[in-house]
């Protein structure tokens, strides 16, 4: 009878690695073109709005700096209407503002796969930076700056291609200075109690809605532009021709 030597145990095989959380992030680009119609229509009509709440700021001012004898609750009127214009004002604000800020989010993503070197913020900083007070004047700004920077194609030689940032600039600088207006003139109403001070109040609420007229019309053009920038990138690749 004969006895059966045990062999050599069997080679280990290592096991798998295990890999804790969930699977890293991998970004694909994704077209800005529909949000920016969107913001588009947004804007203009946010522009109409503001036209209208202009409209009313003109009656206000007929009728509280106008010559005496105006009909009984003329000025009533012109305070309800004013009221009024206001509401739909904040409506027609929060809509275009949640509509722009996912347009603006999805530009600084792609950007940072087109070009991530020339971010020194983290993408959060395209929401998060509208909402830090005074931080909101020139965050959002330096974040939009970089963008365009990442949208803007190389030369053959890989120098970039001169772009200019004047539709961003001018879209930037009329904001603030329409936003500041904005702050303003909600004092000025707020605190008005005589006729008098409420027509002051509306002449600089009138000057306030026209500044956000041309806010919203350069920011149209902003939107276009670097849209445009983006999807030139996306389909002819970061090289220009010479």
């Amino acid at each position: 009878m004969s006895v059966s030597t045990p062999g050599p145990p069997p080679p280990m095989t290592p096991a798998p690695p295990q890999h804790s959380g969930p699977p890293p992030r991998v970004d694909v680009l994704r077209s800005p073109q529909g949000l920016a119609t969107a913001v588009t229509v947004l804007l203009c009509v946010a522009a109409g709005v503001n036209l209208l709440s202009a409209g009313v700021n003109v009656f206000t001012l007929s009728v509280t700096t106008g010559p005496a004898g105006v009909p009984d609750g003329t000025v009533d009127l012109a305070a309800v209407l004013t009221g009024l214009a206001g509401i739909v004002q904040l409506l027609s604000l929060l809509g275009t503002a949640a509509v722009f800020l996912v347009w603006f989010h999805r530009v600084r993503v792609n950007g940072e796969i087109f070009r991530a070197e020339v971010f020194t913020q983290k993408r959060g900083w395209a929401i998060g930076g509208w909402f830090i007070p005074l931080g909101h004047m020139f965050l959002p700004f330096w974040t939009a700056r970089e963008t365009w920077r990442a949208g803007t194609r190389l030369g053959p030689d890989g120098s970039p291609v001169r772009v200019s940032t004047a539709p961003l600039t001018a879209w930037w600088v009329v904001w603030v200075v329409a936003a500041l207006a904005g702050r303003l003139t909600s004092g000025l109403y707020n605190h008005a109690e005589t006729p008098e001070e409420l027509g002051t109040a509306s002449a600089f609420g009138l000057g306030s809605d026209l500044l956000m007229v041309a806010a919203a019309v350069l920011a149209v053009r902003f939107v276009r532009k670097l849209t445009a920038m983006q999807h030139t990138m996306a389909v002819q690749g970061p090289y220009a021709t010479a």
